[in-house]
Formats: structure tokens, sequence, C-alpha cells
């Protein structure tokens, strides 16, 4: 498992730094370096400890983002997802090479918080629930039911909450307001998998219904 997590750790970022330095033109990008030797250092730390602690889940989370049992719906926007994402990291080295944005220092420092605040958001809920797969599914072979607690005590879809702090961050770090503003594709695509998500667990989760009408909020408390 840990063989595994190594791998596709350095493939995924090896394909995004090969999108972020080929659309930007120059090896010569600061920002997009901080950002490939960070993400790669912390999800090597922060996976390891989370296949010792639960290796269920890890293996859940290295699996295939497409997989039979997943919902078909699930699949399209998934796969837009991942899509948009690929786009995104070309479209933000464009930004480096023409020059299209400024941004300061302070606001790239700020950046790098709001990426660790998100990732750590992120962690936390995967601490919390043992069956935080990447894809919309039930899983029963698992004994999955429903998590209320942490996290999950204020929004129904913290994971979601936390990637929109990355890709926030992510954007400001790598030093493109175009990239910040493209958050918001992240934000409508993660808003529609929400319902798709809640569809299949009412559906196939016992007890889902009273915790959603419990927890009245997706994604930011006191907004929606």
């Amino acid at each position: 498992m840990i063989a595994k997590l190594v791998l596709q750790t350095f493939i995924w970022f090896g394909v995004m730094g090969a999108l972020l330095f080929l659309s930007a033109g120059t090896l010569h990008w600061q920002g997009a370096w901080v950002y490939l030797v960070g993400m790669v250092g912390l999800s090597l730390i922060l996976g390891i400890t989370l296949a010792q602690r639960d290796p269920g889940l890890m293996n859940e989370r290295l699996s295939r983002p497409i997989q039979k049992n997943q919902t078909a719906a699930d699949k399209v926007l998934l796969s837009i997802l991942l899509l948009a994402i690929l786009g995104w990291q070309i479209f933000m080295g464009f930004d480096f090479r023409f020059g299209w944005s400024t941004v300061p220092v302070w606001a790239q420092v700020v950046g790098t918080l709001v990426l660790l605040v998100g990732i750590w958001i992120c962690y936390l809920t995967m601490l919390e629930n043992s069956f935080a797969a990447p894809v919309v599914k039930i899983q029963d072979e698992r004994g999955q039911h429903v998590i209320t607690t942490g996290p999950y005590s204020h929004v129904r879809h913290p994971m979601y909450a936390g990637a929109i702090l990355f890709f926030a961050g992510t954007a400001l770090l790598l030093g493109s307001w175009w990239g910040l503003a493209s958050v918001l594709v992240f934000v409508v695509l993660l808003a529609i998998r929400t319902f798709i998500e809640e569809k299949t667990l009412r559906a196939g989760l016992r007890g889902y219904d009273d915790y959603a009408n419990e927890v009245r909020y997706r994604l930011i408390p006191m907004v929606w």
C-alpha cells in the first residue's frame, strides 16, 4: 500500500509539474516549485500516517477514480472535474508565461496558509470518516454508517469545503488571479456533486435523512 501511495503521488504531481512548466515555458517558477515539493511531502507524510491509522480508507483513496459500483452521474461529474483540474493547471501556466496576473508576495503567503487549512480540513475529515472514498458509492462491505461527529457536525460535506480552500490557496500560491477566479468552476462542480452524493446516501444509507435534517448546511456553515 505504501509503495502504491508513493508511486501515485509522484505520478500525479509529476503530471501536474509537467503541465505547469510546459505551459509556463520555463522551469524558473518559484511558486510552482514550492507548491509541487510541498504537496509531494505533505501527501506522503499524511498518506503514510493515514495508511497506518486506517488502511481500509487508504485502500479506498488509492483506488481508481472510475469504479464499477460508482453511480453513473458521479462517473461523468468526476471525469469532468479531473479534466477541469488538468486544464486549470495549464491555464495558470499560461498566466505565468504571459504575465496576466501580478500577485504580491504577501498574497502568495496567504494562499499558502489557505491551502494548508484546506488540506487540514480534508485530513480531519478522513480521520473522522473511514468511508470518505473518492467516489460516490455505498460501502456495504465495510459496514458504512452515517458520520455525525467532527467536521460533519458543522457541514455535510467538509471534504469539499476543504477542497475549495485548497484550490483557492493553490491559485494564490502560484500567483494567478485568473486561476483564483476559475475556482468558481470547482465550486459549481462540487456543489453539483453534493446533490449526486446525497441522492445516493439518502437512498442507501440508513439514518442519513435524519442527519441531513439535523445538519442543514452542505459546504459553508450559516451560508449553504
